[in-house]
């Protein structure tokens, strides 16, 4: 079973390479729709998602930790829908939204500029001037989505796996290349990458759990997973127990056990003050709270 992405640009070829690759290996088709659905579990309304996942927000540059809740969302969500079977994700966003295990395989699918432009111009009947200019325009605002989101620029070939010019070849044959790289030993799971998704896939459902709950909304903590044992350290309000946080984990499928280590940020710091002891989580000012807190 493997998790396998397809980024395209702005380009007509990535449902249909994915429905093909799809179905000569029996798994699951996934586009940031079906993507976004999944991730309304986490209570972010859909208008939210779908702007966040099509467009680009003019606030991104300023405000890019308003984007963390979301990003973690679809990380998490992205991790349940790959859960219990192979899946192929087409778009914009999957590459970035899980970390490269063994069993994963991301492929950029790409083209000539003068194939791009024609495909934009086929499909949106537009002229040659509006088909290039809305290439660029996709592009530019693609690559900013992605490092706003990720601080990670997709037109670096190393984040990839396998690189598929469709100028050089045809759907067909890029069909037969990602298969065929699906069934190489390179790319099989293992008990170790099961493991280790597994254990990510839950540290980002207690994330996205914690960060879209609305009583912990300024609870900011980072989560190690291992096998149902869940580590969670961070900064919480003063009015925020870590029994609190750790009753919000406790309910989630899949613990065993939870500790906790947090600190409490004082409400008379301001706001900058309050983002500056956010990435200074050692500091041995803050006042710790039940320091090592455990579930029982």
């Amino acid at each position: 079973m493997q998790i396998i992405t397809i980024y395209q640009g702005a380009s007509g070829s990535g449902e249909e390479l994915a429905d093909s690759v799809a179905q000569a290996l029996g798994y699951g088709s996934v586009d940031r729709e079906v993507l976004v659905q999944a991730s309304l579990q986490y209570g972010i309304p859909e208008t939210k998602l779908s702007e966040i996942v099509e467009r680009e927000p003019s606030w991104w540059a300023t405000f890019t930790r308003n984007l963390d809740p979301y990003r973690i969302a679809l990380q998490a969500a992205f991790c349940e829908l790959a859960r219990d079977h192979g899946i192929v994700y087409h778009g914009h966003l999957g590459h970035e939204l899980i970390p490269k295990f063994q069993h994963v395989l991301k492929v950029l699918l790409t083209a000539p500029i003068e194939m791009r432009i024609e495909q934009v111009r086929a499909r949106q009947n537009l002229n040659q001037l509006a088909a290039q200019r809305y290439v660029e325009e996709v592009d530019k605002a693609r690559t900013r989505r992605l490092q706003g989101m990720f601080g990670a620029d997709w037109r670096d070939a190393s984040r990839y796996d396998l690189v598929v010019n469709l100028g050089h070849m045809s759907v067909a044959t890029a069909k037969q290349l990602i298969v065929a790289a699906a069934h190489a030993p390179d790319y099989q799971m293992t008990p170790l990458s099961k493991q280790a998704f597994e254990d990510f896939a839950l540290a980002m459902r207690v994330r996205a759990t914690l960060a879209l709950a609305e009583d912990l909304s300024q609870v900011r903590v980072e989560v190690k997973a291992n096998g149902g044992d869940v580590f969670v350290s961070g900064t919480v309000p003063e009015w925020v127990t870590a029994k609190q946080v750790i009753t919000h984990i406790e309910a989630l499928p899949g613990i065993k056990h939870v500790q906790a280590d947090l600190a409490t940020l004082p409400s008379s710091l301001g706001h900058d003050q309050l983002n500056q002891m956010d990435k200074s989580r050692h500091d041995s000012v803050i006042p710790r709270q039940r320091r090592g807190i455990s579930s029982s």
